[in-house]
């Protein structure tokens, strides 16, 4: 049944980490050459001159102010100087990115990644995997995959705005996202260390990290690359009124099943966070013209709760207090996910052919609390005769694995022309699922109704099983013409099959004349092409002006809900349709002396978009579309230094998103939002900052940063019911 039926009034905070204290120690391994190496780089640390910025987000080595559309990037030294320890904390230093900030817990199964306001789903999503893909693609290297891998070990983080769809195919309809790892060096033999401590508000623990690289030149041509961290940060939510359990995992009876006496505890600082990731590269470079690297990476997680506050009272009367959790049991998850890639590249003289191959494993679990929603519907007294120590659990797992080959000539830079040719083959499978169970209501019906024991077959009232197989082929390749020195046009195609394949198995009831299951399955196959047409002119050697017409897409697909029997429902809600954007766009970028600048409006027309919802009849997990939807802003950029060491960045975005159409259940049985509503997750004014110093030592660079981020308010869901539909004040977010 699905988590927006089953979701007790919890509102999430936006900000999962309160870290008053922060103290990081580092060193360094190195040759002497490196040594050298780092001095020179100190000192140019210093200087006033801007450093050019590299990206490889159209397939080439390129500076990115000739780049002619919206990108950031943010370098791993970056991320490292400023102690960025997650994706949430990341995305938020990124003008025109926003970011739903659900903790770690959660932000492990949906990502929470929004560009230029394309979101219709819920603030609250999380415990459970979502069928709708997010609308922004992320890529680990190559291969497209979100996970919230640890950021270890860094190059650089580049996000590109705006529909990405001819080079990035399904998901990337607000933009995307690449996390590009540090390969190993041929060079010089090199190692770092780094661990910090903390001491967190809310909290009576003390959290620590660590890290380690290593990077051995193996031969000349061959070199290998290890790095890992671990995490383990305390909790800072507290589970106020928990049951005491026994050995069978049910609340615990001390006068028998049959009275109504329960045993509770406390839980402080329930919501632990502990992780370990690692990664090994291996690289052969046998020729200029020829490199090969294997990777290998993995992540497991564990989390010990729930990161929010529950508003209201309790059942007593007593107000919840900040980051106090109503649930009357503790709401665990673990997950552990893996990535192996091959990556090879080959100088063919004219153009580089690129091959890159990968496999991937994501599979986790996850606890939910359901006794409040079974309350609050009236369920405990119409269907389980008022069980007197209820405790319902949603146990949920997911999992996610798939094969993906990609190919990809990119020719060198010509006088007249450029182009990108590529081909993409993705096999993913993945699965869900839910055991919705009312723990020790056997043993308690046993004991009062002996003689109808047979009534009830276990505690277990709910089951689902989800299976879905995706198959995505596409032919993709874009054209540049350099008119003149100064002007510039773009064209480019992408043209997709997918094919999918979904199989669900439910099981409803507890009670044996009432337990029913039920077996469906659906495909649906979709083909299109996607077009891209950008224009540049150069009017000045480091400026430039830029227009953009492109498109993105998500891929459909099918829910697999029933049609028939005592659980049916309606057969618009069996299959859904891939949703599209077309976006138009309008920006300056450049260099301005000592400092860099990018500014565009933008509109995006959204059709078609996918809403992560729950079937009318039952609440099974579904996706259905609206009708459509549409986003325009402003998004502005700086960012520069006032020589001697002192550098600075600015952001703001504006965005106005809103359906352009009543949206409509699948089946058109209830309205979930009118035409004109905001879309939610989307704040309409965002603003970033950030400054650094930078002191030179002769063995060494200290730097001090602060940031400030500042969002305006915002929708937390698109519905219609006032339980959902709630607006959230504004925050600010100071670092220092």
């Amino acid at each position: 049944m699905s988590t927006h039926r089953n979701r007790k009034p919890v509102a999430h905070r936006h900000e999962s980490r309160h870290t008053l204290l922060a103290v990081a120690i580092a060193a360094a391994l190195m040759s002497q050459a490196q040594a050298q190496d780092d001095s020179t780089e100190n000192k140019d640390a210093r200087t006033t001159e801007l450093a050019p910025v590299t990206v490889t987000a159209q397939g080439r080595e390129e500076d990115i102010l000739n780049v002619p559309y919206n990108i950031s990037a943010v370098s791993g030294t970056t991320i490292e100087e400023s102690n960025i320890l997650d994706t949430a904390e990341l995305m938020r230093s990124v003008p025109g990115v926003g970011v739903i900030d659900r903790g770690a817990r959660n932000s492990s199964v949906v990502s929470g990644i929004r560009i230029r306001g394309l979101n219709v789903d819920s603030s609250a999503l999380g415990d459970y995997a979502v069928s709708a893909a997010s609308t922004v693609a992320t890529y680990v290297d190559k291969t497209p995959l979100f996970a919230n891998f640890l950021l270890s070990d860094i190059e650089r983080v580049e996000v590109l705005r705006g529909p990405q769809g001819t080079l990035y195919g399904s998901g990337a309809l607000g933009g995307a996202v690449r996390f590009i790892l540090r390969e190993p060096e041929l060079d010089a033999f090199s190692g770092r260390v780094s661990l910090s401590g903390s001491s967190v508000d809310h909290s009576d623990g003390i959290g620590g990290s660590g890290s380690a690289t290593l990077n051995f030149p193996l031969a000349d041509t061959l070199a290998l690359r290890l790095n890992t961290t671990i995490n383990d940060f305390p909790g800072v939510t507290d589970y106020r009124q928990i049951y005491v359990l026994d050995g069978n995992g049910t609340p615990l009876a001390p006068n028998g099943p049959l009275d109504d006496t329960a045993v509770y505890r406390s839980k402080k600082d329930a919501d632990f966070v502990k992780q370990s990731y690692g990664r090994a590269s291996l690289l052969w470079r046998p020729s200029d013209s020829f490199d090969l690297t294997l990777s290998y990476m993995a992540q497991a997680d564990q989390f010990g709760g729930r990161r929010a506050t529950s508003l209201g009272e309790d059942g007593y009367g007593v107000p919840y207090r900040d980051l106090e959790v109503g649930s009357i049991q503790l709401e665990p998850a673990a997950r552990h996910v893996n990535l192996t890639s091959l990556e090879a590249n080959i100088d063919l003289g004219f153009a580089t052919l690129t091959s890159s191959t990968s496999h991937y494993n994501h599979e986790g679990d996850i606890t939910s609390e359901n006794t409040g929603f079974y309350a609050q519907n009236g369920w405990l007294a119409a269907f389980y005769y008022n069980y007197p120590r209820p405790m319902a659990s949603a146990v949920r797992g997911y999992g996610d694995k798939a094969f993906t080959q990609e190919f990809r000539l990119t020719s060198n830079k010509g006088e007249r022309f450029d182009y990108v040719l590529g081909a993409y083959y993705q096999n993913q499978k993945r699965r869900s699922s839910q055991d919705s169970l009312l723990r020790g209501f056997k043993q308690w019906w046993d004991a009062a109704y002996p003689a109808f024991s047979d009534a009830v077959i276990d505690d277990q009232d709910y089951l689902y099983r989800q299976r879905e197989h995706f198959k995505e082929t596409a032919f993709y390749g874009e054209l540049t013409w350099h008119a003149t020195d100064t002007v510039q046009f773009t064209g480019g195609f992408r043209h997709f099959r997918d094919e999918s394949v979904t199989n669900v198995e439910q099981t409803t009831g507890l009670y044996s004349g009432f337990r029913e299951s039920s077996v469906s399955r659906g495909s649906e196959d979709d083909s299109d092409t996607l077009f891209k047409g950008n224009v540049s002119w150069m009017f000045s050697p480091s400026n430039q002006l830029y227009a953009t017409i492109s498109e993105g897409y998500r891929r459909g697909g099918t829910n697999g809900t029933p049609t028939t029997g005592t659980f049916a429902e309606d057969p618009a809600w069996t299959t859904y349709k891939a949703d599209t954007v077309r976006n138009y766009e309008i920006g300056v970028k450049g260099a301005a002396g000592r400092m860099t600048y990018n500014a565009n409006v933008f509109y995006v027309d959204w059709k078609d978009p996918q809403i992560n919802s729950a079937s009318t009849n039952w609440g099974f997990f579904a996706v259905q579309n609206a009708d459509k939807a549409s986003t325009r802003g402003i998004e502005l950029e700086l960012a520069g230094n006032f020589g001697d060491g002192f550098s600075y960045g600015l952001g703001y975005t504006y965005t106005d998103a809103q359906l352009e159409a009543d949206a409509l259940a699948a089946d058109g049985a209830y309205l979930i939002g009118e035409k004109g509503d905001r879309l939610p997750g989307v704040p309409e004014h965002r603003f970033n900052a950030n400054g650094s110093y930078g002191f030179a030592f002769a063995s060494g660079l200290l730097t001090v940063r602060g940031d400030i981020y500042h969002q305006s308010g915002m929708r937390n869901a698109l519905s219609m019911s006032p339980r959902f539909d709630v607006d959230l004040g504004g925050f600010t977010i100071l670092n220092a």
